[in-house]
């Protein structure tokens, strides 16, 4: 006996009362079945409901031939009567993520005359598959219009024709369908095949945004959010818009002019900042010219200064110029020998003693070390 699926005769029943038929334990939960039910089962890409039976907590679901197994944290008295909620808040976004989805879809699929060959209704975001190349324009452009659909606000058509009718209706569908098909219209947007529960006017589904655009497969993932998931992201960026904005003293709408003049400020600094170190490093070259092989420890810095002001000295000093930037405890290093001398021994014995890793060849080698200066110092003088 098949499970009666009030589902779909009102998407938007909240509480229903039904008769217990089975109740079977299986790893630690319960599998119910009722006579009826208002709870969706996982399919379709569409994620299964949750909420209580009874004092039940309803945790997963899923149909077999017809049949709608609920999975549950207790058992469930065979032949009782009881009253089922559904998580809403949970219910009511995955209806506006998919009538969204199928919203754009059908709006991509008929621009673009290709297929959507995947669906994903996660946690955060919807993910779509299409085998075409979409553009970011062209995926904005559907946006657009998809949202456009919504303000037009136009019933949502669920029915389920005839052999004959669906021979001669166009619609969406990724497999061959055999039995009765559930067709799903949005008008001015979409006819498509699907089982999964939806909006009862495209106004309700609120706002699609399009997150990202990118290259997969033969074609491209499309990245989006609908309903409350859409005004909580738009919510976030501006909230860290204006935040930024506040820092830098700009009206939200100007962040990215600031940003482009603190990148062209940076770049110009960082240019200052080579040019300065490259005096400091050849005022220390010049202090060690002739010394042989020079110990030095230096403020930390990056790795590839590092390198540098070990080559710049190694090539006056005449010796080996090893270079330790950090404080004590933990040091970067550098050596370098101009002549390219092999130090690779040097280096593994420096590793073992003081807790380093790092190599290198031709007459450098750079790494790091867990070690206070004097150590470094003792093994040195040996």
């Amino acid at each position: 006996m098949e499970t009666e699926k009030l589902y779909y005769q009102d998407p938007f029943l909240r509480e229903f009362t039904a008769a217990v038929l089975s109740c079977e334990e299986a790893k630690g939960s319960y599998k119910v079945v009722l006579d009826r039910t208002a709870f969706y089962p996982e399919g379709g890409g569409q994620p299964a409901d949750h909420g209580t039976l009874g004092d039940a907590a309803v945790t997963d679901v899923h149909e077999k031939n017809g049949v709608v197994f609920h999975t549950c944290d207790k058992s469930l008295e065979i032949g009782q009567t009881v009253t089922g909620s559904i998580d809403w808040p949970r219910r009511f976004d995955h209806m506006q993520q998919h009538s969204g989805e199928h919203i754009i879809s059908g709006i991509l699929c008929s621009d673009y005359h290709c297929d959507n060959v995947g669906f994903h209704l996660g946690a955060d975001t919807v993910t779509i598959d299409y085998n075409a190349d979409i553009s970011w324009e062209q995926a904005l452009d559907a946006e657009r219009k998809a949202n456009e659909v919504i303000w037009a606000d136009r019933a949502v058509e669920i029915g389920y024709p005839s052999p004959a009718e669906l021979a001669a209706l166009e619609y969406r569908s990724k497999k061959e369908l055999t039995g009765k098909v559930r067709i799903v219209t949005f008008p001015a947007a979409d006819c498509c095949a699907c089982c999964g529960t939806h909006v009862l006017r495209a106004g309700q589904v609120g706002l699609v945004k399009v997150l990202s655009c990118q290259r997969f497969r033969e074609g491209v993932r499309l990245e989006i959010v609908c309903g409350r998931r859409a005004l909580e992201y738009l919510s976030a960026v501006y909230d860290q818009d204006r935040a930024v904005a506040q820092r830098l003293s700009v009206k939200p709408q100007d962040t990215f002019a600031a940003v482009e003049r603190l990148e062209a400020e940076l770049s110009a600094a960082k240019v200052r900042q080579a040019q300065l170190e490259e005096q400091v490093f050849d005022a220390i070259a010049a202090e060690n010219a002739g010394k042989g092989d020079v110990l030095l420890f230096q403020p930390a810095m990056k790795s590839d200064s590092v390198r540098k002001l070990a080559d710049t000295v190694a090539h006056r000093c005449g010796g080996l110029a090893a270079v330790f930037a950090g404080e004590d405890g933990h040091y970067a290093y550098a050596l370098v020998r101009a002549d390219g001398a092999d130090i690779s021994a040097l280096v593994k014995e420096l590793n073992h003693s003081l807790n380093g890793r790092g190599g290198g060849r031709n007459g450098f080698a750079q790494g790091s070390v867990q070690a206070q200066s004097g150590a470094v110092c003792r093994f040195f003088q040996k």
